[in-house]
């Protein structure tokens, strides 16, 4: 048998951040070799919330160099833009028209993103579980990439999943393939460096909240010195009253990457004037290699116009056999 395959995308939004790295794609790289990787830049849910036209773009070659600066291998990963694959858009489509209204309704994302939007919001923050459904089932993946957050997403893909199966397939012959989610418990869920309780997010208005993969050392020193901390002395993982301490700490933890058991010991004595400067000092040194090798790959775009079209093609390939079966069994005539 061969390599299981994992599909998996980040949006082209800007200020990728530690979260998206130790959430995703870290994790990506440090796994690749295990499978068969299709890893795409989500331009399309880009445009469910307001954009500015302008950057779109221009965020999408950064994150697809980012990708690369980050460790991913073209021996081991195939890296797309979702936009360059029609078959996404297409095959969500054909998707909606078998998912029930409250399904999508019922979910949690949208609830939070529709309140802050108010009349303004769109169908397709509505849809876009869908388009997600489609980006997964399209490269028949086994295995996706999630944090606890997106697991309800993974949910709906699969009930998607079993409902074309059931209406339009074989019980011996299934249409699609129904995908497992790959968690990482430690560092799949990265916190606001201005409230342990909320996730590093790059819609948060607020830039210290996070650290940006391409900040500068003296960015991230002054984001680390303003971060919250408590008043207490003495630095413990795990403690439900002191969320940012156990955020900082799993930072530390995972940027250095020492054990839990060795930063304990580390810092189980230590005051938060002793240990900001550790963990800046440990921050700037693990970005310090991905950010020379982006700024590389970005000076060379005909580099990374190759990669990407390379990606596409291989992409292509697969997407649209996909959707050629799924077409098949709906009843559609397909072009000789």
């Amino acid at each position: 048998m061969g390599k299981q395959r994992v599909l998996s995308g980040v949006q082209p939004t800007g200020n990728y951040h530690l979260g998206n790295y130790l959430g995703a794609i870290r994790n990506w790289v440090e796994g690749q070799s295990e499978y068969e990787n299709y890893l795409f830049v989500a331009d399309l849910h880009a445009i469910t919330v307001p954009h500015d036209p302008a950057l779109l773009a221009s965020d999408t070659y950064t994150l697809a160099a980012l990708y690369l600066a980050c460790g991913l291998d073209l021996n081991h990963s195939t890296i797309f833009v979702q936009s360059h694959v029609s078959a996404h858009s297409e095959l969500t489509w054909l998707l909606n028209c078998i998912t029930p209204l409250n399904w999508l309704e019922d979910m949690i994302q949208f609830k939070e993103k529709a309140v802050k939007q108010g009349e303004n919001v769109s169908a397709g923050l509505l849809d876009y579980p869908v388009l997600m459904s489609a980006d997964i089932l399209l490269y028949q993946a086994d295995k996706v990439p999630v944090g606890e957050d997106q697991k309800q997403h993974l949910e709906l893909t699969r009930d998607i999943a079993a409902r074309l199966n059931h209406l339009f397939g074989q019980p011996d012959q299934p249409v699609l393939k129904l995908p497992d989610p790959l968690i990482r418990k430690e560092g799949a869920r990265v916190m606001s460096l201005a409230d342990g309780t909320r996730k590093m997010s790059k819609s948060d208005p607020s830039d210290l909240s996070r650290i940006s993969l391409l900040d500068t050392p003296e960015q991230i020193q002054y984001k680390i010195k303003r971060c919250k901390t408590d008043p207490i002395r003495g630095l413990t993982f795990d403690d439900p009253e002191r969320p940012e301490c156990n955020n900082l700490l799993t930072l530390y933890m995972l940027l250095s990457g020492k054990t839990k058991e060795a930063v304990a010991a580390e810092c189980q004595d230590m005051g938060w004037g002793q240990f900001k400067p550790l963990l800046t000092e440990t921050t700037i040194n693990a970005l310090k290699p991905i950010q020379e090798k982006y700024q590389a790959i970005m000076d060379d775009r005909s580099y990374l116009d190759s990669v990407l079209r390379e990606g596409r093609e291989k992409a292509q390939a697969i997407a649209n056999q996909t959707l050629t079966q799924v077409k098949t069994a709906l009843g559609y005539s397909i072009p000789v």
